[in-house]
Parts: C-alpha cells; sequence; structure tokens
C-alpha cells in the first residue's frame, strides 16, 4: 500500500514523499516501515505503544486512533505531523 510521509520524518525515507509497504494491521504497517527505515516508529509512537500527540494517521481520507486497525492492500494512507514553535 502507499503511505504519504510528511516532510519533518523524510530524512528517514531518503527524502521520500511517498513510499510502499504492507501490512494487515496500522502496527504491522509501521513495524514493516521501521524494518525499511529505522527508527521512523519512534518518532510516530512512544514507549507506551500510543500515538505521539503531534502526530495524525488516515487510511483512505479516514482518522485512525487504532494500531489494531485491519489494513487492506488497497488502502492508502496518510502520516501528519503537527508543526510548532514560535
Amino acid at each position: 500500500m502507499r503511505v504519504t510521509i510528511p516532510s519533518p520524518l523524510r530524512s528517514y525515507t531518503q527524502g521520500r514523499s511517498e513510499v510502499d509497504t504492507t501490512g494487515n494491521s496500522f502496527s504491522e504497517l509501521l513495524s514493516n516501515l521501521d524494518t525499511a527505515f529505522p527508527g521512523i516508529r519512534f518518532r510516530m509512537i512512544d514507549e507506551q505503544d500510543r500515538i505521539r500527540r503531534h502526530i495524525r494517521f488516515f487510511v483512505n481520507r479516514e482518522q485512525v486512533t487504532d494500531l489494531a486497525q485491519a489494513l487492506r492492500d488497497d488502502d492508502e494512507v496518510q502520516i501528519l505531523c503537527a508543526l510548532s514553535g514560535g
């Protein structure tokens, strides 16, 4: 499935804005992303296995809040990051 990577995480994907990966669940997709791009999962998921506050996941334009959500091969996944600063 196609995964859209936000600008702040593209240093992990060698600058690529889209990558292809697989996974039967959102958790598995994130593990597969981390295998291909080491360290990227930790930037999105904290030590308690929860989605970090500044990250939003969407599957086919529907927000995902449960990492156990099932996925299909033809799903389109978007990762969004909130930006902060001052």
